[in-house]
């Protein structure tokens, strides 16, 4: 069901998501399929939900500096970067802490966070309480939704609760940052090379 973000709703969001169920919600580039990000079983219901390949890593989504840095090993340059740019529309991949699932991170030892702008976004994982798992709300190879309609469209009675934001304001994915070795842009978005080289100090490569 698509339910406007009213105090109540985001409650009973967050209620879910601690519950191991689905919600979807806005971002301000599209909308994600949220599930605890610290619970296996929650994170499965993602993969069986999109259609995803379970040798796709999910992102942790994020309300402030001190909950990502639970999560991953945040060097003084990427902390850079988290001053710079978050929340806003940028992921950056570090190297995960023992507290997040290897399953959440299809084994690799990196995982990626993720600081959303949307308010609704960063309501949603304070009252949740965890950091939220979520990739796009569609099904694996159809168009990114950006509205609470296109993930009705795309996912239907799979998702229990859809919160609805209105249209997302960027509309694409974020940049995705690799900051476990040299940087480099895996998925270009709003935020460009050019614009994270000039932080760093150093070219980074896309």
């Amino acid at each position: 069901m698509i339910l406007a973000p009213t105090a109540e709703n985001l409650i009973r969001a967050g209620n879910l998501i601690r519950a191991g169920e689905l919600v979807a919600f806005p971002t301000e580039t599209v909308y994600g399929l949220g599930a605890d990000g610290l619970n296996e079983n929650a994170c499965r219901k993602i993969y069986a939900a999109k259609g995803r390949p379970s040798t796709k890593p999910l992102t942790l989504h994020v309300a402030s500096f001190e909950q990502a840095a639970e999560l991953a090993e945040i060097s003084p340059a990427a902390e850079k970067l988290f001053a710079e740019f978050l929340p806003g529309p940028l992921t950056i991949i570090l190297p995960k802490k023992s507290i997040v699932p290897d399953f959440v991170t299809a084994g690799t030892q990196s995982v990626g966070i993720r600081f959303p702008a949307n308010k609704v976004a960063q309501e949603l994982i304070k009252i949740s309480g965890r950091p939220i798992a979520a990739p796009s709300a569609n099904l694996s190879g159809k168009p990114a939704p950006v509205t609470a309609q296109e993930v009705l469209e795309n996912l239907g009675e799979k998702v229990p609760l859809i919160l609805d934001g209105g249209e997302c304001a960027v509309g694409i994915s974020s940049t995705v940052l690799d900051m476990t070795a040299e940087p480099r842009i895996l998925r270009r978005g709003k935020i460009s090379a050019e614009a994270i080289g000039k932080i760093l100090g150093r070219e980074v490569f896309a």
